[in-house]
């Protein structure tokens, strides 16, 4: 793990853009893994304002996106459908045919084995953006999710389900599951981008880095990376 200690949030989004903008320089066709949730909002702010800048034309990028709330319609103003149109592709020119979302509708089984289907034809992910939640989940592995999953359903915890009660009109409005890109997925990217930010993940973020590779803690598993690199505001990095 290569560790980037960042003074705070805005500094640890603007590096990660940085890195991000580097790689996709070298590769204009890339393909992206693109996680949802509060953390990424900072990079997601510095590609809107960097593409109006003229620093990246992503015409050719593709992208899929981690997860989506099982049930959920697109048009759902909780859908993380909505949410990235919102927070970035209303504001950046991936093409609509090259975003990629999990379907939260229908025969769910078989919207995971179509995801992982179109995931290998794209030729697997080149560039993933992660986060860990305070339980050690990355995407929606909760703990216990085995290493070797691909895309599936997950039932959220009572605490993913409180931390993410903040962006709902009520906590019961929280769904109860969600499909998640699976752990092997991301452990097959080619490299890993990652930002950790707020006292709220310190102990996550310990146990992510120095901690036994356990289940008990998905974020462990990617110590065994080869290439990654932890982008940490101060308050994240706190107690390593």
């Amino acid at each position: 793990m290569n560790i980037v200690r960042c003074g705070n949030y805005d500094d640890a989004s603007r590096q990660a853009y940085h890195h991000l903008l580097s790689r996709l320089r070298d590769n204009e066709k890339a393909v992206l893994g693109l996680p949802t949730g509060s953390t990424p909002l900072g990079l997601y702010r510095c590609m809107t304002q960097g593409y109006v800048n003229g620093d990246f034309d992503y015409s050719g990028i593709t992208t899929f996106n981690i997860d989506e709330y099982a049930g959920m319609e697109r048009n759902n103003p909780d859908s993380y459908y909505l949410f990235m149109q919102r927070k970035l592709f209303n504001g950046i020119n991936v093409a609509e045919e090259r975003r990629h979302i999990p379907s939260g509708l229908g025969n769910l089984e078989h919207n995971c084995l179509e995801y992982d289907r179109l995931m290998e034809a794209a030729g697997g992910i080149d560039i993933l953006v992660l986060a860990v939640g305070a339980n050690g989940h990355i995407g929606f592995n909760e703990p216990g999710t085995p290493f070797e999953s691909t895309t599936h359903i997950i039932e959220l915890t009572g605490r993913t389900r409180a931390d993410n009660a903040r962006f709902f009109k009520s906590p019961e409005d929280v769904p109860e599951q969600a499909l998640t890109m699976g752990i092997k997925l991301m452990m097959n990217a080619r490299e890993i981008i990652f930002i950790g930010t707020g006292k709220e993940k310190a102990d996550a973020v310990r146990r992510m880095v120095n901690g036994p590779v356990t289940t008990d803690c998905p974020a462990s598993v990617l110590q065994l990376h080869p290439n990654i690199t932890l982008y940490l505001d101060s308050e994240a990095a706190g107690d390593l």
